[in-house]
């Protein structure tokens, strides 16, 4: 018997994520400089990691709620009220998950039945699509570009939308590209999800990372807050990449049917990691300005050398990404990948990871120390001077 044969075709469907495939294709040699995975290069702060540890000792082991610690969904409400002025309840409009790559997948298969249109970026994060596909949802891509700086355009978002459309998934600040969206870009959209009565998934796990202007909700519009899901997490804001505490945000109608999936299969998120998260709320704002600021300070550093180098790159201004352009190079992104990795051992992402709209881009991150990107960029120097185009 051919085991195989048994997995559901959908599955089989679902493509390997291209960070991770590249990711381990570069383990494979020696001494490899990698910026290639969007992780911070920082320690959880240590207050997360004390309330943590005393959640243990203290035995506060057990389930919480499925739809989390309450003293943690009451301060994340706190939190959006302060920050953007958007009221939610603690009892109704909030989740707590396992990290918000279990929101954004929640969110999808609450939302969409066989045969339903989801519009989702083009590039954009390797998960939406393969979250689509497992249910069985129809994707429809919003092609984003270089000359508009990966911003949604509304026309182009209108020309999208048909009569099976339910949802839009967007991303700001964006993964891959570092894009941002204002508070006046994202009004323009407004009118478009009320008008097409659109439910869109809002991925703001970025939120914390915007440097050039106040990060803006789409929530915070209140002609449409009922009609968004916001994804949020605590992984880049604190750290936590290994947590895995996310939360999302929703009018009790969706939030009602999407803790039925989550009760059954996480049933909660984990609890001395919620305490963490909490703490991270409470008490550790700081830590957050500065690892944003030192951020800044990368970001700067290597858009400028990039540009310098021969790699045109746009001002990212949010998330811990350049999205940097190789077509001069006349190389695919991946082939430019596997050879800058062979021939200076240094990892990045090819842009086709992230859809056909990444073709001729590579996706860098600067959750690294200045050091290493001070080395890794004079290696991709000399790579960008000796290399010879590959036919």
């Amino acid at each position: 018997m051919n085991i195989k044969d048994k997995v559901s075709q959908r599955i089989i469907n679902i493509k390997p994520s291209g960070i991770r495939k590249f990711s381990d294709y570069a383990r494979t040699f020696d001494d490899v400089i990698s910026l290639g995975v969007g992780e911070p290069d920082y320690d959880t702060p240590k207050d997360i990691c004390d309330q943590a540890i005393k959640a243990v000792q203290d035995g506060k082991t057990h389930y919480t709620a499925n739809r989390g610690l309450l003293a943690l969904r009451q301060a994340i409400c706190h939190y959006y009220k302060e920050r953007y002025g958007v009221e939610y309840d603690a009892n109704k409009n909030v989740i707590v998950t396992t990290g918000s790559s279990e929101g954004i997948d929640l969110a999808i298969r609450t939302l969409i039945d066989p045969g339903d249109e989801i519009i989702i970026p083009n590039p954009g994060y390797v998960a939406y699509e393969s979250a689509i596909r497992a249910a069985n949802g129809k994707m429809v891509f919003l092609p984003l570009d270089e000359e508009h700086q990966f911003k949604i355009q509304p026309e182009i978002l209108e020309a999208t939308i048909t009569k099976q459309t339910k949802v839009l998934l967007m991303n700001y600040p964006n993964n891959p590209t570092g894009a941002m969206m204002t508070k006046e870009e994202l009004a323009q959209l407004v009118p478009i999800i009320k008008k097409h009565e659109l439910i869109v998934i809002s991925d703001e796990i970025y939120s914390e990372l915007s440097y050039d202007h106040d990060y803006c909700t789409l929530a915070s519009f209140n002609e449409i807050k009922d009609q968004v899901i916001t994804i949020n997490g605590f992984s880049k804001t604190f750290a936590m990449t290994g947590w895995r505490v996310g939360y999302l945000l929703a009018h009790e109608d969706l939030t009602d049917e999407i803790v039925k999936i989550h009760q059954f299969g996480a049933i909660c998120a984990n609890t001395p990691a919620q305490y963490g998260a909490l703490a991270g709320l409470k008490s550790c704002e700081n830590d957050v300005v500065n690892m944003r600021d030192d951020y800044r300070r990368r970001r700067n550093f290597l858009v400028a050398r990039l540009n310098e180098i021969g790699l045109p790159t746009f001002m990212p201004e949010g998330a811990f990404y350049t999205f940097s352009n190789i077509t001069s190079t006349h190389l695919s992104s991946y082939d430019f990948c596997v050879e800058l990795v062979k021939k200076e051992r240094i990892a990045l992402t090819p842009g086709s990871a992230f859809g056909s709209g990444g073709e001729g881009y590579v996706r860098i991150s600067y959750a690294y120390s200045l050091d290493e990107l001070k080395k890794a960029t004079d290696k991709i120097e000399h790579f960008m001077k000796t290399f010879k185009s590959i036919d």
